[in-house]
């Protein structure tokens, strides 16, 4: 049988994926930069930049490749999801993701410095969310959906307030 086949998020850069990627590995623990491909013909990039650099973000891999131009910025279409053990740490990811020019965004979404939309939200997003019980879930979230980053507490109050 063959092996199963390996499915990781390649993401392209303008420029400055070396600084992008330094920024990640550094954020997230268990990260790390595993190899990558200089600007060595035959793929030419911007001047001294990597052309493609493998990573793991938090022991899942990853790949940027320097594509030059800007003729496919990130959206939100692709979206990286960090699920989160807690207030506390959706706090911390939070302010690191949105410092240095990130932006907020609604729901638990934000950009980041580089452009990259990411999900911010708790691992028990289901529970947290009422579901199984319509009204739970129906209060739960209109509160989630007048929030930029989670507030746990606000949206277990909502949930329980029926």
């Amino acid at each position: 049988m063959a092996a199963i086949p390996t499915i990781h998020p390649c993401l392209w850069f303008a420029t400055g994926i070396q600084e992008a990627v330094d920024y990640y590995v550094g954020v997230f623990p268990n990260s790390r930069i595993t190899g990558g491909m200089d600007s060595s013909e035959p793929i030419p990039s911007p001047a001294g930049e990597p052309v493609v650099i493998t990573f793991e973000l938090c022991g899942a891999p990853m790949m940027a490749i320097n594509g030059g131009g800007t003729d496919f910025p990130f959206s939100e279409a692709i979206s990286l999801v960090l699920s989160c053990d807690g207030q506390d740490e959706i706090d911390h990811y939070w302010a690191e993701l949105t410092s240095g020019g990130g932006q907020e965004s609604m729901c638990g979404w934000l950009r980041d410095r580089h452009g990259l939309a990411w999900q911010v939200v708790p691992n028990d997003i289901p529970t947290l969310l009422g579901l199984g019980d319509p009204e739970a879930t129906r209060r739960a979230s209109a509160a989630l959906m007048q929030m930029r980053k989670i507030d746990i507490a606000a949206i277990e109050r909502a949930r329980d307030s029926g």
